[in-house]
């Protein structure tokens, strides 16, 4: 792969890096710092990278385990063990839509990692159920059961009405859609 296209297919690969991230971190600015060091690692590592197998899988990957040891590394250090900070530099929503959007993303907060990472791989970033048990290193039938658990503890944490196995079949894309819509 020359380096040109390389380039084009990790460029091309940022907004959805930026999501998944994003979905991880719950913050923007957090979430843009670990798609750069994605991006970097990445690029520093290119000759890993297999030609002919999932670009986007090996991104995801990459980001992942940089969010893992991030986050291992931060449970080490305290950051505004008040919240006066952030608190002053939050702003309230004013439209019906945010506060239905912060509902969502505080349900989404709700659920296990492994479910929440599974839904967005899924639901948001559009990955198939295979593309996501690589990325996250685990069975197929594991990521299909905790996107499944997911949509169910969603629906329910929204009040949304999930009376049979054909209503959970349609909420998802009504949530999915929420979910890509958060992380845009």
């Amino acid at each position: 792969m020359t380096t040109s296209i390389a380039r084009d297919e990790l460029i091309a690969a940022i907004p959805s890096l930026r999501a998944f991230a994003i979905s991880l971190c719950g913050r923007t600015d957090q979430a843009d710092d670990l798609v750069q060091d994605t991006l970097v690692k990445a690029w520093g590592n290119f000759g890993s990278y297999t030609p002919g197998t999932n670009l986007r899988a090996w991104l995801f990957t990459i980001l992942r385990n940089s969010f893992y040891s991030q986050l291992r590394k931060r449970r080490r250090e305290v950051e505004d063990v008040d919240g006066v900070h952030a608190g002053a530099l939050s702003v309230e929503a004013s439209q019906s839509e945010h506060i239905r959007m912060r509902e969502f993303r505080s349900a989404l907060g709700l659920l296990p990692e492994d479910q929440r990472e599974a839904l967005i791989l899924v639901g948001a970033a559009g990955y198939s159920y295979e593309e996501t048990a690589e990325i996250c290193g685990c069975a197929v039938g594991t990521i299909k059961s905790r996107v499944n658990r997911a949509r169910r503890k969603l629906a329910s944490l929204l009040d949304e009405e999930v009376e049979d196995v054909a209503t959970v079949e349609r909420a998802p894309l009504q949530l999915e859609s929420l979910a890509a819509a958060a992380f845009r």
